[in-house]
């Protein structure tokens, strides 16, 4: 189930909660409202209750308790389909409504708006400022490099570790690529690594791999025009070093 994410300014002014590292997906943070909110936009079809005091964007109610919040869908090219913009709570006993404040918010922007703009709002509020903004996109745009770099980490080590064990290439599907090791030892007691790439990805990106590979000198890479046993493909690259005895036999120690 895709989550509702919060913006930033909600999650840090609205709802209280720090903003953590980049490790942690801002769709798994939990809280009443998140926890409601994702749970009634779960199915893109379904029939939500709009709030009609704004008038200049579309925003949906979701309450839970006495939490309140509005929560705006994006359009189909969006990578998150629906935000958490604004939330808030209601004292037990209190008369004050999170939606009456949030239009008077919005007519209070609205107003300072046109003050300070030629080109008029002819709408009763202005609350285009609550949607997601750049800060929001490059969250997630660091998340995902974040959980890549982090997969990256894991999986280079199980493959080596894997081709250790069996002297076979160990492979890895990402989007766009396929990522291959093979190690071998031979006689000189030397182990040989070859690292394959199929596809096309950045230099940058071939040498954040290289570098990951353990027990191997950053700099003692050769790219490779055959592979054992069979030349290369079109779409393929290649990369040999030699990988230190110690840190082979640490990586297959690890499990």
């Amino acid at each position: 189930m895709r989550r509702v994410r919060p913006t930033i300014r909600a999650l840090r002014n609205d709802l209280g909660l720090p903003l953590p590292s980049a490790q942690v997906s801002l769709d798994s943070i939990t809280h009443p409202l998140l926890d409601k909110a994702s749970e009634q936009f779960a199915e893109p079809g379904t029939t939500h209750e709009r709030i009609r005091a704004i008038d200049d964007v579309v925003l949906f109610k979701v309450k839970v308790r006495r939490w309140r919040g509005a929560v705006w869908t994006s359009g189909p090219d969006d990578e998150v389909r629906s935000w958490l913009v604004a939330a808030g709570s209601r004292e037990d006993g209190s008369s004050d409504d999170f939606y009456a404040r949030l239009e008077s918010r919005g007519k209070a922007a609205r107003s300072r708006y046109n003050s300070e703009h030629d080109q008029r709002l002819t709408t009763s509020t202005c609350s285009r400022h609550l949607l997601p903004n750049d800060d929001d996109h490059d969250r997630y745009r660091l998340e995902a490099a974040t959980r890549f770099i982090l997969r990256l980490n894991t999986e280079i080590r199980d493959l080596a570790r894997g081709s250790l064990q069996d002297g076979h290439e160990h492979t890895a599907d990402y989007p766009g690529f396929r990522l291959g090791v093979l190690i071998r030892g031979d006689d000189g007691n030397e182990t040989y690594v070859a690292i394959r790439i199929t596809g096309s990805v950045p230099v940058n990106l071939t040498a954040m791999i290289l570098e990951r590979v353990p027990g191997c000198d950053p700099g003692g890479w050769f790219p490779e025009y055959a592979l054992p046993g069979r030349d290369l493909l079109p779409a393929e690259q290649a990369w040999s070093n030699v990988m230190d005895s110690k840190a082979a036999a640490e990586l297959l120690e690890e499990h």
